[in-house]
């Protein structure tokens, strides 16, 4: 399943270039993700918690993560199982930063492959539209972080950008949230949702 997303973060390439090699703060912005430390290799290891509806799944596993600094550029390798659920998922991703109007672009292109009971969301386009929720909760918990980091180290006499609830929410004196899994009301609202529209989108198209 090929996956490709654009999103603005409204902060300065280089500041989101800097952030995105803190893999361990990175995991705390995305929701569910929990990073579980270094592995061999120079791997790293982690767990990601989803639900949708009824169903809830479990990875654990391990990633490699690559980086092109002359081009700004991400590549990641990762694959994990959820024993519970008898599911697997593997992923390649490749991640490029370009400033932008305004922020920060940046550009994600993934192909992810699903086996086991997981598998059914991929073919009803569920897992597509999940990323979409999971992007737009991760981009908003970068921008908080980083305007409170900027916030932070502001020198004094100098007015930083307001911070709003959710930077002070994430600011770095406060102990990180424990992860906790996708899901709920809200995810499977917008899940379903998108799965109505594409498929009346290819009904009538046919028509």
């Amino acid at each position: 399943m090929q996956l490709k997303q654009d999103f603005l973060i409204n902060r300065p390439a280089d500041e989101v270039w800097s952030f995105f090699h803190d893999i361990p703060a990175l995991a705390e912005c995305l929701p569910g993700a929990e990073y579980l430390g270094p592995a061999e290799d120079g791997r790293h290891a982690g767990r990601l918690t989803s639900r949708i509806g009824p169903f809830q799944a479990s990875f654990a596993g391990e990633a490699s993560v690559t980086y092109d600094e002359a081009a700004r550029t991400i590549a990641l390798d990762g694959k994990g199982v959820d024993k519970k659920g008898n599911s697997r998922g593997k992923m390649t991703m490749v991640c490029k930063v370009t400033p932008a109007e305004g922020g920060t672009a940046v550009t994600a292109e993934s192909d992810v492959q699903l086996s086991g009971a997981i598998a059914q969301f991929g073919r009803t386009g569920i897992i597509a539209e999940v990323s979409n929720v999971l992007v737009a909760d991760f981009v908003r918990n970068v921008e908080a972080r980083l305007n409170a980091t900027a916030a932070a180290a502001a020198p004094a006499g100098i007015v930083a950008e307001p911070m709003t609830a959710a930077a002070r929410a994430v600011a770095p004196s406060a102990a990180p949230a424990p992860a906790r899994p996708i899901g709920g009301f809200r995810l499977f609202y917008f899940a379903l949702k998108g799965w109505v529209r594409n498929l009346f989108g290819a009904r009538s198209t046919s028509l």
